[in-house]
C-alpha cells in the first residue's frame, strides 16, 4: 500500500504548472514523498493567441499568476481551465519551481517530455559531483493538456507505486520499467546518474 513508501521522487515538466503539478497532487494523496518542478527559462501559459503566451519568472508565486490572468481576461481564462489549475497549484506550493535551482537530492525524477529528460539530465550532468548517490531519470511523455495531465498522474502514481515495493530497485528497474512499458503503451527512457 503507498504511503509507506521511503522513495523521493520529483515530478517534471516545463512549467510547473501542468503535468508536474497533477502528478504532484495525485501522489501527495498516496502519501509519497513528492516535489515539482520545471525547467523552462520561464513559466509560460497559454495567452489569447498561440503566439502570445503569458510569461512569468520563475520565483513568482501562483497567486500572483492567477490575480494577473484575473484582471488580463477572467472569463477567457476560466473558460480554457488555466484559473482552475492554477488554483489547485496553489493549494499545492506557493510558487512554480526551477529544477535547475535547486540541490534537493531524490531518488527518482519524473519526466513528462523528452525535451524535459534532456534539460535534466544536462543539468545534473554539469554539477558539481557530490556524493556519489544515484538518482533514477526516468521520462513518460504525457501531452501538455487537462485531459492527458490527469492520465499521466495516474501512470507516474502507478509506476511509482511499483517501483516503490521494489526491494531491490537498482537491481530490478529495468525489468519493471520494461513491464510498465509494455503495460501503458507508452516509450519510456531511463538513464541512471549521479549527485
Amino acid at each position: 500500500m503507498p504511503g509507506t513508501s521511503s522513495l523521493k521522487v520529483a515530478v517534471i515538466c516545463s512549467s510547473n504548472m501542468n503535468r508536474s503539478m497533477e502528478a504532484h497532487a495525485f501522489l501527495s494523496k498516496k502519501g509519497f514523498h513528492v516535489e515539482s518542478y520545471g525547467t523552462g527559462d520561464k513559466v509560460k501559459l497559454p495567452g489569447p493567441a498561440p503566439d502570445k503566451p503569458n510569461c512569468y519568472e520563475f520565483g513568482i508565486t501562483y497567486d500572483e499568476i492567477y490575480q494577473d490572468l484575473l484582471v488580463k481576461d477572467k472569463t477567457f481564462y476560466t473558460q480554457n481551465g488555466l484559473l482552475h489549475m492554477i488554483d489547485r497549484n496553489k493549494r499545492i506550493k506557493p510558487r512554480p519551481e526551477r529544477f535547475q535551482a535547486t540541490r534537493d537530492k531524490f531518488d527518482i525524477l519524473v519526466t513528462c517530455e523528452e525535451r524535459v529528460y534532456d534539460q535534466v539530465i544536462e543539468a545534473l550532468e554539469s554539477r558539481t559531483p557530490t556524493d556519489n548517490s544515484s538518482v533514477h531519470v526516468i521520462n513518460i511523455d504525457i501531452q501538455d493538456n487537462h485531459e492527458e495531465a490527469t492520465l499521466g498522474a495516474f501512470l507516474i502514481c502507478e509506476l511509482m507505486t511499483v517501483l516503490s515495493q521494489s526491494e531491490d530497485l537498482d537491481n530490478d528497474i529495468d525489468e519493471l520499467l520494461h513491464d510498465f512499458e509494455l503495460k501503458c503503451e507508452r516509450p519510456i527512457l531511463h538513464c541512471v546518474l549521479f549527485y
